[in-house]
């Protein structure tokens, strides 16, 4: 039992890290109740999506995707930096922007969270599948008790570190260069890392 946690521990943390920062930057763009409930049910949706992915993989199709298919995900924060950099032209339209994600009724930015988790940990399937192939149900019950508090726990530090006043003024400072900048350059990274820009350019 003890074992499995921390592999379960370890293989989340390996995955999920590069989530720090996304959501850094997410939250430091939205504290109303709301906002918040849809980033933290992103996360959880994304998160789960991928877990539900995986398992279907190893135990029904026992398939493994190629590396360049999985790549193809890196499209999605490529698509939302660009459209940050062209949308975000002023404080005041950025206001606009987030407040439009958070109106009542839409849930635009939940699905805009889930999607980013979906893209920035689509190669954690290359990790999930093979892991989850030698577990026994039980096991796997656990480590998804595991994944759900450690998706709680990202989520905590991430909003408690942008809520330190060095790190979320400097990230308003530099919002329109970062936010832009980290999507564009994560959706280039997962597509360079899977191998998918080579693939595509040799067609």
């Amino acid at each position: 039992m003890i074992q499995t946690v921390l592999s379960a521990i370890a293989v989340y943390i390996s995955t999920s890290i590069d989530y720090l920062f996304i959501l850094m930057i997410i939250f430091s763009q939205s504290y109303t109740r709301k906002g918040l409930f849809q980033i933290y049910s992103g996360q959880y949706i994304g998160t789960g999506i991928l877990v539900a992915v995986s398992l279907f993989a190893a135990y029904v199709l026992n398939f493994i995707p190629q590396d360049w298919l999985i790549g193809l995900l890196g499209l999605i924060p490529i698509f939302l930096g660009v459209r940050i950099a062209l949308l975000g032209e002023s404080e005041e339209e950025e206001g606009k922007v987030v407040e439009k994600l958070e109106q009542r009724g839409s849930t635009r930015l939940l699905w805009i969270v889930t999607l980013l988790t979906i893209a920035s940990g689509g190669d954690n399937l290359g990790i999930y599948i093979p892991y989850f192939t030698s577990l026994s149900f039980s096991e796997i019950i656990v480590i998804l008790i595991v994944f759900f508090i450690s998706t709680f726990l990202l989520c905590q530090i991430s909003y408690k570190l942008v809520k330190i006043s060095f790190v979320s003024e400097t990230i308003e400072k530099y919002e329109r260069i970062i936010v832009p900048v980290v999507f564009i350059g994560l959706g280039l990274y997962i597509m360079l890392e899977n191998g998918t820009i080579n693939t595509l350019l040799y067609i």
